[in-house]
């Protein structure tokens, strides 16, 4: 007894296997002639998106409708590129006892190349389709032993791949034969129109890549390696490590949560490393630490004044330095002492050197004391 999917299509088709086949029924190449990638196509509603119009390799002229076999993994084929059509039961259960449904393969590598592997008619050019223009610089991947790639049309990869001792690649000078790689690249980077040549992917030469790694070095040219804020002790640097990373590569990166936070997270520093700057803009900036240092931490020796409290003990000065003044402003001179019976030879006198300088004095004290709240920063505070 049959089940799943063969058992109830020999239910509902039980004369499928009487069916006389032909030439269709079996993987028979075709040309692609026409493509469904929009819903305003005229067919759309019939093949739906990734269906096709072919014709015979063996027999120009004679045509047909496929549409993909595989429905979860699309490689969509260019307009003269050649595939296989197979015919295979169709959707009417109950209905058709015939298989006149064809389904298409991925393209044949006709060139073997990921650009592209038209096969026009003879005399004729190469059209492959309303928007796709040939390139002849696209390269494909230089593959190694037990490497598994995806390769897109323009330059773009994903390979799976391990340390390949002696093998013309830039990641494979550390660690062991096997240990796993991962490298995502899209754009190749600058290359010569010999499109024919294989290449292998480098960092620095490449539009935007991710590379993960088990315990390669990657020789990753960084924009900015100034270290000096760690002192005798920095980081390995970038084109220097070999472990367990992942790198980002790329003209620009953009990290953004729109729903809840980015969590940095580092068993040992954190580094920002910019040639021009690193800016902050935010409604409200917390540091949390045991110690903040504003420059090397072995010269940041001065610590920073806490403002209230140094507020606090410039009020008290002033306040003193003020009932000094009022003294001073009203000074006198002492008659000499001739003994207890003796008369006073003349009154007290005033002292204008320090009566005048007090005055001075109490009014530049007032302005200072005025001004120390306007010296008090409303934005940032600390402990």
């Amino acid at each position: 007894m049959d089940y799943g999917f063969s058992g109830l299509n020999k239910k509902f088709n039980p004369k499928i296997n009487n069916v006389k086949p032909n030439l269709e029924d079996f993987n028979t190449p075709v040309r692609v002639i026409d493509i469904v990638l929009s819903q305003s196509h005229p067919l759309f509603k019939e093949l739906g998106i990734g269906g096709i119009v072919y014709e015979l390799v063996t027999s120009a002229g004679t045509k047909g409708k496929a549409i993909p076999l595989n429905i979860s993994y699309k490689n969509f084929p260019l307009i003269n590129e050649i595939v296989s059509v197979i015919s295979q039961p169709n959707n009417e259960l109950g209905i058709s006892n015939t298989s006149n449904i064809k389904y298409y393969s991925n393209p044949i590598a006709l060139w073997s190349h990921p650009h592209h592997n038209a096969y026009p008619l003879i005399s004729s050019t190469a059209y492959l389709g309303k928007t796709f223009i040939e390139r002849t610089n696209i390269h494909p991947l230089l593959p190694f032993e037990g490497d598994i790639m995806v390769e897109g049309r323009w330059g773009n990869s994903i390979r799976l791949g391990s340390t390949v001792p002696n093998q013309p690649n830039n990641w494979s000078s550390i660690g062991d034969s096997g240990d796993p790689i991962i490298i995502i690249r899209n754009g190749q980077g600058a290359q010569t129109d010999e499109g024919y040549l294989p290449i292998v992917e480098n960092i620095n030469n490449i539009d935007s890549a991710v590379y993960i790694t088990s315990t390669q070095n990657i020789p990753l040219k960084a924009s900015s390696t100034s270290y000096v804020s760690y002192g005798e002790k920095p980081p390995t640097s970038i084109d220097k490590f070999s472990g367990k990373q992942i790198i980002l590569n790329s003209g620009r990166l953009v990290f953004n949560a729109n729903n809840d936070n980015i969590l940095l997270s580092s068993f040992k520093s954190i580094n920002l490393n910019s040639q021009e700057s690193v800016n902050i803009d935010a409604p409200k900036t917390i540091i949390q630490s045991d110690k903040i240092f504003l420059g090397k931490e072995d010269l940041a020796t001065e610590p920073l004044m806490l403002g209230n409290a140094t507020i606090s003990l410039l009020k008290t000065l002033i306040s003193s330095l003020q009932h000094l003044t009022m003294v001073m402003k009203t000074a006198q001179t002492s008659p000499a002492y001739m003994g207890p019976n003796a008369i006073p030879q003349s009154a007290p006198l005033s002292i204008p050197t320090i009566n005048l300088e007090a005055v001075s004095l109490a009014t530049t004290l007032d302005a200072l004391n005025d001004q120390l709240n306007d010296i008090v920063s409303k934005r940032n505070f600390t402990v």
